[in-house]
């Protein structure tokens, strides 16, 4: 966030509509509100994951590994039903979300600006909740380095290293593509990780 915020200052100051100080605050305060909203969403995909823990903890220990499978198959269905319904809301309502914020005596500069950050920021809602469902579901297999690297990549080296880079070509459109490209990568290695992780489960249940 403080990557993002620094890059929204640097790269708004250089924007020919932004720059200007009565529009100075807006990307700021409408990126704040789209990250806000994001939240809401992750929270709920990492409550689904939390809700998994004693119940896989309880099959590990038990030998039951094939549960613990079905349940991993049953929380990435519910991370990418969750996703997708929040990005249905983002691209189809980005005007009335942003009114839920108070932005009705705001100027076009501003609803502008939020309609394309909702659905640019937020475009990879689906991947980024079962990034977040494969993390917790690792630690409650007990694989928390693993969990932990996936966790340092998105937020730190792909979070962080995009929000750097792709303003450099894309200005300021390049702050709100960096989640979305995060998200995406993040997602390519998750991939792996899930597949992984279903070997190993059915490669216990064969013992």
């Amino acid at each position: 966030m403080a990557a993002i915020n620094n890059m929204i200052r640097k790269y708004g100051a250089l924007d020919p509509v932004f720059k200007q100080a009565e529009y100075a605050q807006i990307p700021m305060a409408v990126v704040g509100i789209v990250m806000k909203f994001f939240q809401i969403v992750i929270s709920i995909a990492v409550g689904l994951a939390a809700g998994c823990i004693p119940v896989v903890g309880y099959n590990i220990g038990a030998g039951r590994k094939d549960r613990a499978k079905k349940l991993f198959t049953l929380l990435l269905i519910a991370e990418a039903a969750t996703g997708a319904i929040a990005l249905i809301i983002v691209e189809t309502f980005p005007r009335q979300l942003i009114q839920l914020f108070g932005s009705a005596n705001e100027s076009p500069y501003y609803t502008d600006f939020a309609i394309r950050s909702f659905r640019i920021y937020l475009c990879m809602m689906i991947p980024a909740c079962i990034d977040k469902g494969t993390f917790i579901y690792l630690q409650s297999l007990g694989k928390a380095l693993s969990s932990t690297i996936l966790s340092m990549l998105r937020e730190i080296v792909f979070g962080v290293g995009f929000a750097l880079l792709l303003p450099k070509f894309l200005g300021l459109d390049g702050v709100l593509y960096s989640m979305p490209v995060s998200d995406m990568a993040t997602f390519i290695i998750a991939l792996i990780m899930i597949r992984l992780t279903y070997r190993s489960l059915t490669k216990e249940d064969m013992k």
